[in-house]
């Protein structure tokens, strides 16, 4: 199949760029020189110039703090260039892939969140992200996928790797304590999407992470672990210690038993940061 790869010069959308290639597929690369999602004229005459059977929207604006004091470019590319996009999938009749965020959850659960459970985001970037969610569903076949805490990748500055940089180099690493993540390593994000696309899985929302869970301080330790360095170097702290203009979900665990039951099964989180941390060498 022929996929347009939106945003492929990022974090994820670099990773989904070279495992959908290697997994037969013509790959169309678009980055933001090729194609200003915001510019909704130019998203419509772009996505039938792909010739793409599937769209895959990879572009996000990921500041959440940012986001509060930017609302309007928060939506401009998490609500507003989705739309554009799903619109052009419509008339063109492309499979449309987006992903959204755990943040779309008030954080106050104490069992992974499914995907039936209801929604309270509680910032101006989770309201965005909300917003992009019901858009990209007006597309007849669509896939959201809601990903979190992604680690890996080239473009990589996500807070699993700024972890394992402070460790590997000695530092001292701040960690959240008392906050609860299903952390997603975006190669096993970009297999479970292959998945989905090539199973011609049911259309609809899902949730896309490694499984299991953890707090931060977790994730660090595991990090420590792993590579043989000292804990001391971790510094837990929690999260009403720390002033965030916009606020976070405390407990954010995803379930992905529906992405397993459509045959994209995700390995744990903690294999899943064994194979990066090999991969980084």
């Amino acid at each position: 199949m022929t996929v347009a790869v939106v945003g492929a010069a990022g974090q994820l959308g670099s990773e989904l760029v070279q495992v959908l290639s290697t997994r037969g597929h013509h790959v169309v690369a678009l980055v933001r020189r090729d194609v200003d999602v915001t510019d909704h004229a130019a998203v419509l005459d772009i996505v039938p110039r792909t010739g793409a059977s599937v769209v895959v929207n990879c572009t996000a604006f990921n500041d959440v703090d940012g986001a509060e004091d930017r609302p309007g470019d928060a939506l401009a590319a998490n609500a507003f260039a989705v739309r554009s996009l799903a619109r052009a999938c419509a008339e063109t009749g492309a499979t449309f892939v987006h992903y959204s965020t755990d943040f779309v959850f008030d954080g106050t659960a104490s069992a992974p969140y499914t995907e039936a459970d209801r929604t309270n985001p509680q910032s101006v970037y989770a309201q965005s992200k909300l917003l992009g969610e019901w858009f990209a569903a007006d597309v007849p076949r669509h896939y959201v996928l809601r990903v979190e805490s992604l680690f890996g990748g080239r473009a990589a500055r996500s807070s699993v790797d700024k972890i394992v940089d402070a460790v590997a180099g000695g530092r001292p690493a701040r960690v959240f304590a008392d906050r609860t993540v299903s952390p997603s390593y975006v190669e096993d994000v970009a297999l479970a999407t292959e998945a989905l696309l090539a199973r011609g899985a049911a259309p609809g929302l899902y949730h896309c992470v490694n499984d299991g869970s953890a707090t931060w301080l977790g994730v660090a330790e595991e990090v420590v672990r792993l590579l043989g360095a000292d804990r001391g170097l971790l510094e837990p702290v929690k999260v009403a210690d720390v002033a965030l203009k916009a606020k976070r979900p405390q407990y954010c665990a995803l379930s992905n038993a529906k992405l397993a039951e459509a045959g994209a099964a995700m390995p744990d989180w903690r294999d899943a940061l064994a194979r990066y941390l090999r991969r980084r060498g």
